[in-house]
């Protein structure tokens, strides 16, 4: 990273929260403001109201956490077991908020301003900030972040309350089409964070291994396919990889 021009003029505040506001045009953010189409469907189809999806929008945040909880809901499981799935849920968040804290960090940054920017972090912000952090100024980073995220959550949370309401007017084709963004959102975002050959052939195992997995056991075949095709997909990536090194 190449020090700051002294004679360049700072740049305020605003600016940089302006500047993050504007990151909610960048394509991961377009991407997943089309999967809260679906979940406002979702939502809708479970008979949730529209006001309880735009506040689980606002407060939950992650979209597969609150998937998570409308599933729970609809099958009538207690508030203790539906809080303890969100959580544990959301702890795949901990490592990405324990990086990215630190970075955004200033001489100045209070706590208070950090624990209220952590419940903002989630994959498509974390890789946005993660990726732009070099370029923002130490001392302008969390309002950078902040406009952003912010930005995009109170978008998304409106954004639910009116398609939800919308939907009620849409053909029933459309109302499928829109649902449908959710896990067409999930597998392209798996399959683009995929570091290696493993990870998306671990993706194509799991989706392979779910029909015979529903068929021997019922009710957990989520769990028997991930597991199945993730051992599949290890073995497979070790092959590959013991393959090229003789080679």
């Amino acid at each position: 990273m190449t020090a700051p021009d002294p004679e360049l003029p700072e740049r305020s505040t605003a600016h940089w929260i302006l500047l993050g506001m504007k990151g909610i045009l960048s394509p991961p953010a377009l991407i997943l403001t089309t999967a809260f189409f679906g979940f406002a469907g979702l939502c809708r189809e479970a008979g949730i109201s529209w006001q309880e999806a735009a506040f689980m929008t606002a407060v939950v945040w992650a979209l597969p956490a609150k998937i998570i909880l409308i599933g729970a809901i609809t099958a009538g499981t207690s508030l203790p077991a539906a809080a303890f799935a969100v959580a544990l849920s959301s702890l795949r968040m901990t490592p990405m908020v324990v990086a990215l804290m630190p970075e955004l960090r200033g001489p100045k940054t209070r706590t208070p301003t950090l624990l209220f920017l952590s419940h903002f972090v989630a994959i498509t912000a974390w890789v946005f900030a993660m990726e732009r952090m070099e370029d923002i100024p130490r001392d302008k980073r969390a309002a950078f972040f902040g406009g952003f995220a912010v930005t995009l959550t109170a978008i998304n949370t409106v954004l639910v309350a009116i398609v939800f309401n919308l939907m009620g007017q849409l053909p029933a084709l459309a109302t499928g089409a829109l649902a449908f963004l959710t896990p067409v959102y999930f597998f392209t975002s798996l399959y683009g964070s995929a570091r290696d050959f493993s990870g998306r052939l671990a993706l194509f195992c799991g989706m392979a291994a779910l029909p015979p997995a529903h068929l021997l056991s019922p009710g957990y075949e989520l769990l028997v396919a991930g597991i199945g095709g993730g051992i599949v997909a290890y073995a497979g990536g070790r092959l590959l990889k013991a393959r090229r090194e003789v080679a």
